[in-house]
């Protein structure tokens, strides 16, 4: 029988163990502020390494913030702080894999066209309205690369917003700033800052008309033709 021996914990992980137990049981709320060092020292009986090491394990995770001069204070959840905890893996995943960039484009694909089938049936007037002035900022946009793409993100997230889930307006976020490197070339291509606005005004219109249809196939000839100019040599 093969027996994998015992892995000997460090001290920091018990620490890690009993903050998180304090946490997850709401003794120390989102907003709180943590014991100071020394009296986690004491509490625990470990040397200041110990809780060094389990302080920044909880803030890599997300879970706390920690500020030059302050106690660590426990972060209130929200879903872009979720997202953004995986966006740093992400981006390193896409230097050392680039073909991971066709997963992300066939996720994001099929993430948009559930969006704006939830938007195109519950987009009110002011939704509307709230599309067609991104697509003005959008255009008035077109003299500067880094404003066009970031009012480009700011059009999808809005789509995401009008679907009523908070989950999706972060996720499409994170998901332009993974690719973002690769989606420069999409906009610096001959003629491609017209042809998007053109693309996203068909969306907004069947958007507008309800029509989950036209929405349907709006998006996803905008989104196959983008991700056709996606190149993997840009990393």
């Amino acid at each position: 029988m093969n027996v994998e021996p015992i892995q000997r914990r460090k001290l920091y992980q018990d620490v890690l163990e009993r903050l998180m137990q304090r946490i997850e049981s709401g003794e120390i709320g989102p907003g709180d502020q943590l014991p100071s060092e020394r009296d986690l020292m004491e509490v625990y009986g470990v040397g200041r390494v110990a809780v060094r090491e389990a302080m920044q394990e909880l803030a890599r995770s997300g879970i706390v913030e920690i500020s030059h001069g302050e106690r660590a204070r426990v972060v209130v959840p929200t879903a872009h702080l979720l997202i953004e905890q995986i966006a740093g893996g992400a981006r390193h995943l896409l230097r050392m894999q680039p073909e991971t960039l066709d997963h992300i484009k066939e996720a994001r694909l099929f993430l948009e066209i559930g969006m704006v089938k939830l938007a195109a049936q519950n987009a009110t007037e002011d939704d509307i309205a709230r599309l067609q002035t991104r697509q003005t900022h959008h255009r008035a946009s077109m003299v500067n690369l880094d404003q066009f793409m970031k009012q480009d993100m700011y059009f999808h997230r809005e789509i995401a917003r009008i679907s009523g889930n908070p989950i999706y307006p972060a996720i499409v976020e994170a998901m332009f700033g993974w690719a973002s490197a690769y989606y420069q070339s999409i906009v610096r291509a001959p003629g491609a800052e017209e042809l998007t606005l053109l693309e996203h005004q068909k969306i907004i219109d069947a958007i507008a008309k309800h029509d989950v249809a036209g929405a349907v196939k709006a998006v996803t000839d905008h989104l196959t033709r983008a991700n056709e100019l996606y190149r993997t040599s840009d990393l």
